[in-house]
């Protein structure tokens, strides 16, 4: 009797942000080859990153998957920008676009354009729910997939970083019923950017000063874990997820948390460990 051929999984890929380890090293920051090689050292299979801080060089010798994100400012730099990428090898694309007051109207012109471009070029690109963007609010946000939907009849390929309307919201634990209010577009999407939060903060520790998970990671990975099951449940056989775990400097990062590397390798830890315990659950969609 023959035995019966396995069916392939669908594939988790967790990039970690450069952004992590911006100004990480103390008074001298590290180099650009310093952090690509921390974050392979760390059992990442890829990295997020713009092509205005890493050369393809630097990608090409790192071995990793190389997640782009970068700006979009309108229809005229779509085309340059996508080759660019490409260029530097690329496996998906995470678009920041316009700016947090443009018009719906303005944001599906150059949506429609994009999308079409990255088909042309047989480029991975998603646009992300992102503060000062097209997609600040969920109500622009969703207006816009609404609008693509209608033109292209097809959904929008979408970049799902959940903190951003959960700050605006200024949402209280459980996150989903507000957060989930397209579950199809999440579904549709294979990025996502898994910074914790809640609803005052779009970052906040995953460890407190015992190295134990805070009580607010705890509410947030709860989040999480509905989120991975949400996507699984329509994924078919060999389907990429590329999510981003990340705890980043800047205007994120408070005086009081904790490591931020700590931090980023305790969501790789724990977002692993969600994503094995739904996949055993997994089973083709008919």
């Amino acid at each position: 009797m023959a035995k019966k051929k396995a069916v392939a999984k669908p594939v988790l890929y967790q990039c970690a942000s450069l952004g992590s380890l911006g100004g990480y090293g103390g008074k001298k920051e590290w180099s650009w080859e310093k952090k690509i090689k921390t974050v392979r050292e760390a059992g990442f299979p890829g990295f997020v990153s713009r092509i205005t801080m890493v050369n393809k060089k630097q990608i090409d010798d790192s071995s990793l998957i190389f997640a782009c994100t970068t700006d979009l400012g309108g229809v005229k730099e779509v085309k340059p920008k996508l080759r660019a990428i490409k260029a530097h090898g690329a496996r998906v694309v995470n678009v920041q676009m316009l700016d947090h007051d443009t018009t719906t109207k303005r944001a599906l012109e150059v949506a429609r354009r994009l999308m079409d471009t990255a088909d042309e070029l047989e480029m991975d690109v998603s646009i992300e729910v992102h503060r000062d963007t097209c997609t600040e609010t969920p109500e622009k946000a969703y207006a816009l997939a609404e609008g693509f939907e209608k033109a292209e009849k097809r959904p929008l390929k979408m970049t799902w970083d959940f903190s951003h309307p959960a700050v605006i919201k200024h949402l209280n634990p459980p996150f989903w019923d507000r957060l989930a209010e397209r579950p199809d577009l999440i579904q549709h999407a294979n990025q996502l950017h898994f910074r914790p939060f809640n609803g005052q903060h779009a970052q906040i520790p995953a460890l407190d000063a015992r190295g134990n998970l805070t009580p607010e990671f705890v509410d947030w990975l709860e989040f999480a874990e509905r989120v991975l099951e949400c996507w699984l449940k329509t994924a078919t056989p060999g389907r990429e997820l590329f999510i981003c775990p990340e705890q980043i400097a800047g205007a994120y990062y408070l005086s009081v948390f904790g490591d931020r590397w700590k931090d980023t390798l305790a969501v790789q830890r724990e977002i692993d460990r969600v994503w094995k315990q739904q996949l055993r659950k997994w089973k083709p969609p008919r």
